[in-house]
């Protein structure tokens, strides 16, 4: 298969701090084992149909699971975000709110809107159609609400979030965080 994801040196170089210290035994090749985990991901495969390229099956897959109970991908995402510094603006699908809030129709209620600006949060949503006092909001704020909609449609990309193959919560979550570095941060 010419197709394969290898990490190249710099990119591993970037999560290797992060990487769990080895117990006993050393661990094998890094590059190849996270290099196979993320074709795995990538691909929507099953484990035991990764290209033997980047070793046994059973290598990558318990590889992953320990990793993500540990929150190690978790650990990488974050860090990796953080060094990027605070963001000015956060969309509504983010966890953490600060400053301004960008969110669709859906979200448009008196409630929700109080609820943010008792929070100090300025909220960017424009009214429903129907509404009898149409609150005002930022239309140049709000047509950066694609870049959201864009985030979505490039994790889609990666076929085991698309199609939540992962049943446990953080293992979905794991993959969720590897495609997301993989994409944004390295």
């Amino acid at each position: 298969m010419s197709d394969l994801f290898w990490l190249s040196q710099d990119q591993l170089a970037k999560i290797e701090p992060y990487f769990p210290l080895a117990h006993g035994v050393p661990r094998v090749d890094d590059r190849r084992v996270v290099s196979g985990i993320i074709f795995v991901i990538k691909n929507g495969l099953r484990w035991r149909d990764a290209p033997s390229d980047y070793g046994p099956h059973k290598t990558l897959y318990n590889r992953f699971i320990r990793w993500s109970r540990l929150g190690v991908f978790d650990s990488i995402f974050s860090a990796l975000v953080s060094d990027a510094g605070s963001p000015d603006t956060l969309m509504i699908d983010a966890t953490h709110l600060k400053a301004h809030l960008i969110g669709d129709k859906g979200y448009d209620s008196d409630e929700f809107r109080a609820a943010l600006k008792a929070k100090g949060i300025t909220p960017c949503i424009p009214p429903r159609k129907g509404r009898n006092l149409p609150a005002g909001y930022s239309k140049t704020l709000y047509k950066q609400r694609h870049k959201v909609e864009n985030m979505f449609g490039r994790l889609k990309d990666w076929r085991r979030v698309a199609t939540r193959y992962d049943r446990c919560a953080h293992t979905f979550f794991s993959s969720i965080c590897i495609a997301a570095i993989v994409i944004w941060w390295i």
